[in-house]
């Protein structure tokens, strides 16, 4: 049992280490992602990437790398798996590039609910007809019972 637990626990390192080993975009990397990101790169070489970058535009090809300043073919064959080209647009600084999340499909709406006819106007509480009351009779007071004598 505790052979699959080891197991087990490789498998999931092995996952995990390589579902966080993304390559970085050169053209949309900042000099933190960049420094962070690929081994072999420090702060000064990252920051040379940028500075390449942003005075002839971006990369065309990973070996475009080899022209700037301080990389050479040694930290190019290093970092060559480790890195991607695309046309996009700068990274936000200071945020690391995460791929976009699907996107579920648009659902259609809910259609209206349709709206119950007008009901027809209710006659209001009948009246009851007046009719005229009784006159008052005068009560006349009961007679007493008186008790039998004994």
């Amino acid at each position: 049992m505790k052979f699959l637990n080891v197991l087990l626990g490789l498998v999931l390192a092995l996952c995990s280490a390589a579902t966080f080993a993304q390559a970085i975009d050169i053209n949309t990397a900042t000099a933190e992602q960049l420094d962070k990101g690929l081994k072999g790169i420090g702060p000064a070489k990252a920051a040379e990437i940028v500075k390449y970058r942003e005075a002839n535009g971006p990369f065309t090809s990973v070996d475009d790398l080899a022209k700037v300043p301080g990389i050479g073919d040694k930290t190019l064959a290093e970092i060559r798996n480790s890195v991607t080209v695309s046309g996009g647009t700068p990274a936000v600084p200071g945020k690391p590039a995460m791929p976009g999340a699907p996107t579920m499909p648009k659902t259609p709406g809910m259609p209206a609910t349709p709206t119950a006819p007008a009901k027809p106007a209710m006659p209001g509480v009948p009246t009851t007809p007046t009719v005229p009351a009784k006159p008052a009779m005068p009560t006349v007071p009961a007679t007493p019972v008186t008790p039998p004598a004994q």
